[in-house]
């Protein structure tokens, strides 16, 4: 299969501009449906709709013509609850019934390894137990229980779980990191760091997506987990972000279970920087098989924990003029620092 007119749900954001960029490279037409717009040099290249995904008239009517369609959007974890489900669940809802209508029958979905909770093993493997932290997390599982509803209908619904992905217009928690670094700071961390934290090059993440795009059915019709092959411990990969920064600073370790009973109690007062899932599993080892995607789809990543991070800290110093003074809940800005700020003082 070689789709030729593809729509992106989410099209505006990190992962979606990513994508429309790796797509227009190969030669295909791209549809941008988003609630935020389209900003970026690309805009006259591709077809921007600005639409909710919780408006199934909406997307119906945006996916003329298109043959494929890749559902990135969703609400992260630092929206409100009900937003959350509205969109997470009810908008993967739309998206799969509006191209059902369309006869477009294959729908690339972006879930996230967020389904898996916190762990008691690893590696995980797809067929391990779901358990959703937190609205997010419960969101993501019931919204991927809606896919496999689909595909039992005859739609080809690949479901791609991608580990925390990172690289140009990545900001969001990130941004923490690089403020830190390029302010000449040494950076705290939950716990010892020795943990081993997986991540994942959003350039990697699009290789994935083409491969669910363009393989045969019977292939990819089914779960994959997504993530660096190649990753040491958090305290090894984020000390690699600070070592580029060159000021000489390290990785500070803070006694974790003080540090977490601090959080939850910042997060309930709204001057946490960080939700319930990162904090619950920073200390914790967090990551992935990625056998079946590569023995499957034949998924090759291209780079490490820290190639990636080094490549998304360079693209941030290089773009920081552009987002200085910007704050929100999505990947395209930074988080606001809440008591974070402060405490970068002291580091």
């Amino acid at each position: 299969m070689q789709p030729t007119r593809i729509l992106i749900t989410g099209g505006a954001g990190f992962l979606g501009i990513n994508l429309v960029r790796y797509l227009l490279s190969r030669g295909h037409s791209v549809v941008s449906y988003d609630i935020a717009s389209f900003d970026y040099p690309e805009r006259n290249q591709i077809t921007e709709v600005t639409g909710d995904i919780r408006n199934q008239e909406a997307l119906y009517a945006a996916m003329e013509g298109c043959d494929l369609v890749v559902h990135t959007a969703a609400a992260l974890p630092l929206y409100s609850e009900k937003d959350i489900r509205t969109t997470d669940l009810d908008g993967t809802r739309n998206v799969l019934t509006a191209a059902q209508k369309r006869g477009i029958n294959r729908v690339i979905h972006i879930s996230s390894t967020a389904v898996y909770g916190i762990p008691d093993h690893h590696p995980l493997f797809e067929d391990d137990t779901l358990v959703g932290v937190g609205p997010y997390g419960e969101a993501k599982v019931a919204a991927e229980q809606i896919c496999v509803d689909f595909r039992a209908t005859g739609m080809v619904v690949p479901i791609l779980r991608p580990k925390s992905f990172v690289g140009p217009e990545r900001l969001g928690v990130f941004a923490l990191l690089y403020d830190w670094a390029k302010d000449g700071h040494g950076f705290p961390m939950i716990g010892s760091g020795n943990n081993r934290y997986q991540f994942l090059d959003v350039e990697d993440l699009c290789q994935a997506i083409y491969l669910c795009a363009t393989g045969e059915d019977a292939v990819v019709n089914d779960t994959f987990n997504v993530g660096a092959k190649e990753f040491t411990t958090m305290r090894e990969d984020y000390q690699a972000v600070l070592d580029v920064a060159g000021f000489g600073k390290k990785i500070v370790p803070l006694p974790a279970a003080p540090v977490i009973w601090t959080l939850r109690f910042l997060e309930l007062l709204k001057l946490s920087p960080l939700y319930k899932w990162v904090y619950e599993t920073a200390v914790t080892d967090s990551f992935v098989s990625i056998d079946k995607a590569q023995n499957k789809l034949g998924y090759a990543p291209q780079f490490s924990n820290k190639q990636a991070l080094i490549r998304n800290y360079h693209w941030y110093v290089a773009n920081l003029s552009a987002f200085a003074n910007a704050s929100g809940v999505s990947h395209r800005v930074p988080w606001k620092q809440g008591i974070l700020g402060i405490a970068k003082i002291f580091f």
